[in-house]
């Protein structure tokens, strides 16, 4: 017996190392695969975004051939005319002025709920706001399109907008920014639209940047006699500006791109009007109505017009980068 478990226990100690660096070699290659795998994920998108670029270019290379720079300069838009005859000018104009608008009224909305939420707002309401936020960050934009076409657009061209044209009537430049006539489809609804689409997006996240906040800050800034107005003002925003921030471009992101509830309200005119209240286009507007019909030099000046949303919605994300990494830096110092 004696015999038998010295022989076992022998057997035990000469498996032991094998099975070791059995367990080791498959921990490795778990490790190995693992590694691969997520480094492919991450190459994936690389690859992605120089497929979308690529593709983008080379559709648009007959419109850049034929029209080359005085494709930006150009607001005339004639796909029929024997040549045609495009210019990216007014969509642009639209979508720099719907998406300027749009977060102009947002960010201060979005902003107003987000504190109100975190640092005023009783408890039992905070449930019920912050559900509704969250609906209005759900609601699919072809119901905001449709809404904006049957609902807002009446009201705005019925009672708001003949109320700013009376108001800014003779005004040196407020007076040609809201001139008349009252429109149901105009630059300036397009812009409300965009604001009530992207504010769930500035107010989610200021929100969840607000609670991140040590409650001792706020507590010590109270202690000393600090109102609520000058807590926010000089702790919660500088604390949280780099996270505001990049919610409000993301935001922006979103507005630039926005096609189907713009299409719905915007006019589809393509034209550069001096009044908001006037129809207008913008880039995906444009792509969106007249896409399906085209062909030839009609179609590639489309996707012309597609790849510059692209570089403009990369340059607005590179400078919020920029404008994010010169904040942490001076927060540092």
């Amino acid at each position: 017996m004696a015999e038998m478990a010295v022989q076992g226990s022998t057997r035990e100690a000469a498996a032991g190392p094998y099975d070791r660096a059995r367990a080791l070699s498959a921990f490795r290659f778990s490790d190995k695969a693992f590694y691969w795998t997520t480094r492919a994920c991450a190459v994936s998108v690389l690859l992605i975004l120089g497929g979308i670029i690529l593709s983008l270019m080379v559709g648009a290379w007959p419109a850049i051939r034929q029209y080359g720079f005085a494709f930006l300069l150009t607001s005339r838009w004639a796909p029929s005319a024997d040549p045609p005859v495009l210019g990216a000018l007014a969509p642009v104009y639209g979508t720099l002025v719907t998406s300027v608008v749009a977060m102009l009224i947002a960010i201060p909305v979005g902003l107003g709920i987000a504190i109100f939420l975190t640092e005023i707002c009783p408890l039992w309401l905070r449930r019920p706001i912050g559900l509704a936020v969250e609906l209005l960050a759900g609601i699919p934009s072809i119901i905001y399109g449709m809404w904006g076409f049957f609902v807002l657009g009446p009201f705005l061209a019925n009672t708001f907008q003949p109320f700013m044209i009376a108001l800014f009537d003779g005004w040196p430049v407020l007076g040609t920014m809201f001139a008349g006539p009252p429109s149901y489809l105009s630059l300036f609804n397009a812009s409300l639209i965009l604001a009530i689409m992207v504010l769930p997006f500035i107010t989610a996240i200021s929100v969840d940047v607000f609670r991140t906040v040590p409650p001792v800050l706020k507590e010590a800034a109270y202690g000393v006699g600090c109102t609520n107005w000058e807590v926010v003002r000089n702790v919660v925003i500088p604390y949280t500006r780099v996270g505001v921030i990049g919610g409000i471009m993301l935001a922006l992101g979103r507005a630039l791109g926005e096609t189907m509830a713009v299409t719905f309200i915007i006019g589809n005119s393509f034209r550069i009007p001096s009044s908001i209240f006037a129809p207008g286009t913008t880039i995906s507007a444009a792509i969106a109505s007249e896409f399906a019909e085209s062909d030839g030099l009609h179609q590639s000046g489309l996707i012309l017009l597609g790849l510059l949303l692209f570089v403009l919605t990369f340059l607005v994300l590179a400078a919020a980068r920029l404008m994010l990494l010169r904040l942490e830096k001076k927060a540092g110092n």
